[in-house]
């Protein structure tokens, strides 16, 4: 289940390059909960060492694995290629962790499979998807065993009573349950209905700024131009250019349109999806002439741009001219990583090392965890209540440990002894 990047960390990092404890050639499926990276980045190196098996999928989530594979799998070429141009890297010659030749014939192997439909994976067993309102495709999986135990993956939880997606689907029944915990140390800022973005936005088209929005492509866009659409037609800012510089989440947009049965109820009522998407003078950016000019350019704008944790992307390009100027603001909208240049601006850094360069920050650099695509304790609470009875073990995964045990003494103050825990160590089997 699932078959990702680990991210952050270069100690983490590392881990992409070491191969599985199993043989590729061995794994019969693989099953995956959404597209975000971290969650599929691995499948062309794990297809690159043998696996031949198929990927099962909703098909939201294969749609949008075809954009964010073969766009990863380019940057791991263009990276290396850099290296052995900069003589940087520790090898000779730095290599891509995969190639596009790796994530195409990954996607080859995909196998959609529509929610809530059963569908044999391996010799007497069975899996079925639950949306979770993460992602457009992102699913809770249900692995029915031949024993007709039931072991549960929920994926990455999404959020309650927000825009666009719909909310996550109660799960009734499981066995064994794994369960994010991304946000398992925090509750969100209330829902103010944009009116703290409004204020940012407002401030720093006042000052004469550019507001930077590093976005994750998949995810993160649709929210964020919700929000400014609806700022904008409520007059609580004024009416700006805003750009989405990612030729990856111009094309993302485009499958919110067509599978409108996976949208939030009054996204759906509108009938026009795409249009609750676009403000008065939104722009798309393409090319990567046009994403030069738009970094050179002084017009007070909002600009949307990948990547989400300042990794890399074009939004570097654009960090690179706004960070040392104090008339502008950089606003992360997701979570941030430790080891990534996101993680280090939103903890106060004063300067930030870009394209080998050190950038002065005197920019005002904001984080709103209302616009976070990943459910907080109370929401991983509720979704658990949904259950009939507690699983015989629930295994706490995809946090760091603060938030893995933060979660873990919260489940057992709000739910009880009968939910018993565990936060799994790396590589830690467990027999069930």
């Amino acid at each position: 289940m699932d078959c990702g990047l680990f991210q952050g960390l270069k100690s983490l990092r590392e881990r992409n390059w070491t191969d599985l404890p199993v043989e590729a050639a061995s794994i019969h499926a693989v099953v995956l909960t959404h597209a975000h990276l971290d969650h599929t980045g691995y499948l062309p190196r794990l297809v690159a060492q043998g696996f031949r098996g198929r990927i099962f999928c909703t098909p939201g989530t294969a749609d949008l694995c075809r954009l964010v594979l073969p766009d990863a799998a380019r940057l791991q070429e263009e990276d290396a290629r850099e290296a052995n141009r900069q003589g940087y890297s520790r090898h000779a010659p730095a290599l891509p962790l995969f190639t596009e030749v790796d994530a195409f014939r990954a996607l080859t192997q995909l196998q959609p499979v529509g929610f809530d439909r059963p569908v044999p994976v391996a010799r007497g067993m069975e899996v079925s998807f639950s949306p979770t309102g993460h992602l457009l495709g992102a699913a809770a999986i249900t692995m029915v065993l031949p024993d007709r135990r039931r072991i549960v993956f929920g994926g990455d939880l999404g959020r309650y009573d927000r825009p666009v997606l719909r909310d996550p689907d109660s799960v009734p029944a499981a066995d064994v349950l794994l369960v994010e915990s991304t946000y398992g140390d925090r509750t969100h800022e209330a829902d103010d209905h944009g009116a703290h973005f409004g204020e940012l936005v407002r401030d720093t088209i006042a000052r004469h700024g550019k507001v930077i929005i590093p976005a994750f492509a998949i995810g993160r866009v649709e929210e964020i131009l919700y929000w400014l659409k609806h700022l904008e037609e409520s007059h609580q800012i004024p009416v700006v250019p805003v750009f989405v510089d990612s030729p990856m989440a111009v094309e993302a947009l485009g499958y919110y349109g067509r599978r409108v049965s996976e949208l939030d109820d009054d996204m759906r009522e509108a009938g026009k999806p795409l249009a609750s998407f676009a403000t008065r003078r939104f722009q798309t950016v393409s090319s990567a002439q046009q994403s030069v000019e738009l970094v050179a350019s002084k017009t007070p704008a909002v600009i949307i741009s990948a990547s989400g944790m300042a990794t890399g992307g074009r939004v570097l390009h654009h960090l690179k001219r706004v960070l040392p100027d104090p008339r502008n603001t950089v606003l992360f909208a997701g979570y941030q990583a430790a080891g990534t240049r996101g993680r280090a601006l939103v903890e106060g850094a004063r300067e930030v090392k870009i394209h080998g360069q050190f950038v002065p920050v005197s920019a005002k650099v904001e984080r709103l965890d209302a616009m976070s695509a990943h459910a907080d304790c109370a929401e991983i609470l509720r979704w658990l209540r949904g259950f009939s009875s507690p699983p015989s073990m629930t295994y706490i995964v995809h946090g760091e440990p603060p938030a893995m045990q933060a979660l873990q003494r919260e489940i057992g103050h709000e739910l009880g002894p009968a939910w018993k825990t565990r936060a799994p160590e790396y590589l830690e089997a467990v027999e069930i």
